[in-house]
């Protein structure tokens, strides 16, 4: 192993169903060394963007060419670079870790079963999250593989919390139950929060609230999760960029038999026609609907109430297996840069001894994290930027060096 002076660096590999995002970042420090993303992969116009050295750079793949392209440019990045040398792992965000995996893990030949098992129960993203290893393996032989798991984090919640009320053999047969996702991240919130609140993460109670393209809200009593919005996949819960969240099951019945709807219809109906898009009919991006709101467009207004009102409904939730909240965070794409939900979130939620201080709220924004409620709110509220790939990292360099 070499000297700890020589730098820990980790590449960390995001492989989601058409796009590529990757890190080099050094474990210790937490510094990026390179970063981008491959998308539009097997399309007309894949291509791969990336920064080094404080340069954006764009690389056009050939049309039709997918994820196997995609790491191939990133090797030549790093061998034109010179930044394999300091490598001591690849770190791979795993969706779906199923029951199998509380926490990061070696890769070899029974961790591919593993999450190959749990691909069934996210076939999108298992089956991506599986090339990406798969060509990682083949293009750096001589590094340590290593799967962090979205799922793990949540693996400390009861039964009560993740069975649905269904037969009990589909769970005992077939693995289904809620198992919840985004867990690196309200993982890495959760910690950051407890640090600057100073206070044990063993003793703090915490509602971390996720906001991106995808949203999740997970209740930590005691630093564990104990439960969480989204279920067997990222589909269950708040309402999101383009997902329904919860809807009545009935709904199926009434598509198929009614609309003459099929499964997969019905899938890309929930998954990428609904959410603030289905109902602003504008975007999926939160900025365009804010930017619409305020200029009067009623679509756009309903999207964000129904936004923040069914977010504030499931915190306010999340208080019964808590009974008592230190700090409620936002984090994510949205919960970090946007003042306004946070405001309107926190208002619904006042009863909880939550208060927003404006001046506060509008510089915990592009990546600043702080508390934005007043002095005395006895409840906290935080903005804490995640860092997922930087877990990721953490884990990916700690697993390594026990080799």
């Amino acid at each position: 192993m070499s000297s700890q002076s020589s730098p820990h660096h980790v590449l960390v590999l995001n492989c989601g169903s058409s796009s590529l995002k990757f890190a080099i970042l050094d474990a210790t420090t937490s510094e990026e060394i390179i970063s981008g993303l491959a998308e539009r992969l097997d399309s007309s116009s894949p291509s791969v963007k990336y920064k080094y050295l404080g340069k954006k750079q764009l690389i056009e793949l050939a049309p039709n060419q997918a994820h196997s392209a995609a790491i191939d440019t990133l090797v030549s990045l790093i061998n034109e670079h010179h930044l394999a040398e300091n490598l001591i792992a690849v770190g791979h965000r795993v969706v779906h870790g199923g029951e199998h995996f509380t926490k990061s893990v070696l890769i070899d030949d029974d961790v591919i079963k593993g999450i190959t098992q749990a691909a069934t129960l996210a076939p999108l993203h298992g089956h991506a999250n599986l090339l990406g290893i798969a060509a990682a393996q083949a293009s750096f032989k001589g590094l340590p593989q290593v799967a962090v798991f979205d799922t793990a984090f949540h693996q400390t919640m009861g039964n009560v919390a993740y069975l649905y009320a269904l037969p009990y053999k589909l769970y005992t047969d077939y693995g289904v139950r809620r198992y919840g996702f985004h867990g690196t991240s309200h993982y890495y919130v959760a910690g950051q929060t407890a640090v600057l609140l100073n206070q044990p993460i063993e003793q703090s109670n915490f509602i971390s609230a996720h906001l991106g393209n995808g949203c999740s809200v997970c209740a930590i009593k005691n630093g564990k999760s104990v439960d969480t919005s989204m279920g067997l996949t990222p589909l269950e819960g708040l309402m999101m960029g383009t997902r329904s969240g919860d809807i009545d099951p009935g709904l199926f019945n009434f598509l198929t038999t009614q609309l003459n709807y099929d499964a997969q219809q019905i899938d890309v109906l929930l998954n990428q026609q609904s959410g603030l898009l289905g109902i602003s009919e504008l975007s999926n991006d939160c900025r365009t609907i804010e930017e619409a709101a305020v200029a009067g467009n009623e679509k756009a207004i309903l999207a964000l109430e129904m936004f923040c009102y069914r977010l504030a409904k499931k915190i306010a939730a999340f208080m019964v297996p808590l009974q008592r909240l230190d700090a409620l965070i936002f984090t994510g794409g949205i919960g970090e840069n946007s003042d306004i939900i946070r405001d309107k979130v926190i208002t619904q939620l006042s009863y909880l001894g939550l208060d927003c201080d404006s001046t506060a709220n509008l510089a915990a924004r592009f990546g600043t994290q702080g508390v934005i409620s007043s002095n005395n709110a006895k409840t906290k509220a935080v903005v804490m930027p995640t860092n997922e790939e930087w877990v990721i990292a953490l884990d990916a360099a700690s697993i390594a060096q026990e080799l």
